[in-house]
């Protein structure tokens, strides 16, 4: 259809009724559109809940248009057939796009962390703190100074450990001792150096045992818990603690060694004078 004909084809009726459309169709947009933006920022961020409002506005006064043009008899058909190509590459994007937003939408939902908490995302290898969380992706400030933008599409299906949700957490070493030094007296002198470390808590108790018995000695595990906000000042403190309360009550931290046999008895080999 042409724009002669269809200007010729305007009739008082179908202005009216076009005009009628796209006025219900506009009502109807900031109605629900408000009613869920008034929603969506009970339970969300402004930059949450305003591009969703946007997004549902936006579409329903789309509709309200092409329900008007279509009481003129213009068929959007051919014009879809025409943008088809163009169609597939911008819905595979859009794809993306969506999900990326949606999947914004529930982590700010489920709320699994927030800007500033230390976390860790299995199988990524990315850790460190959050930075900033939009509606497309999540910003990681990396322990070593690197900024990391993760899709929140790929966020909200990976395994996430907040490393800040508890007051406390747990610090764990293995500590290997030789064969031949007497474990009650480590376990004992590891207990006392967690005793006296001011960052340890008292309950739950400290834990020092027997793990395995490995290759070149010993090896227990040894665990306390920490204040969140100190822990890994902790760690490093109580570590060093160790091997030095170790090494003055003359216990061995063994290496790998290998002991090697021979069949026959070496013999020494003497230089002809």
């Amino acid at each position: 259809m042409n724009l002669e004909s269809m200007i010729g084809t305007i009739r008082p009726v179908k202005l009216v009724i076009s005009i009628s459309l796209i006025v219900i169709f506009y009502l109807i947009a900031r109605f629900f559109g408000r009613v869920l933006y008034n929603e969506l920022r009970k339970r969300t961020p402004e930059n949450v809940a305003k591009p969703l409002y946007n997004t549902i506005y936006y579409t329903i006064i789309s509709i309200g248009i092409i329900a008007a043009l279509e009481t003129y008899g213009i068929n959007l058909s051919s014009l879809l057939v025409a943008g088809g190509f163009a169609g597939i590459i911008v819905g595979f994007a859009s794809q993306q796009v969506f999900s990326n937003v949606l999947s914004g939408f529930f982590l700010y939902v489920e709320r699994p962390f927030s800007v500033g908490d230390p976390i860790e995302i299995e199988g990524a290898g990315i850790s460190g703190v959050v930075s900033d969380i939009t509606m497309l992706s999540t910003r990681i400030l990396g322990w070593d100074g690197v900024t990391y933008r993760v899709p929140n599409g790929t966020l909200f299906g990976s395994n996430i450990k907040n490393l800040s949700s508890l007051v406390a957490r747990r610090v764990e070493y293995l500590v290997s001792i030789g064969y031949g030094d007497d474990i009650e007296k480590a376990k004992e002198v590891i207990r006392n150096v967690i005793e006296e470390e001011p960052l340890a808590l008292v309950y739950p108790s400290p834990e020092v045992f027997v793990e395995e018995l490995g290759d070149s000695g010993v090896i227990l595990k040894v665990r306390f818990w920490a204040p969140t906000s100190k822990w890994f000042e902790a760690k490093k403190k109580v570590l060093e603690r160790i091997k030095v309360a170790l090494d003055e009550a003359g216990i061995e931290i063994p290496f790998p060694q290998t002991t090697v046999w021979f069949r026959t008895p070496l013999r020494c080999l003497k230089e002809n004078h």
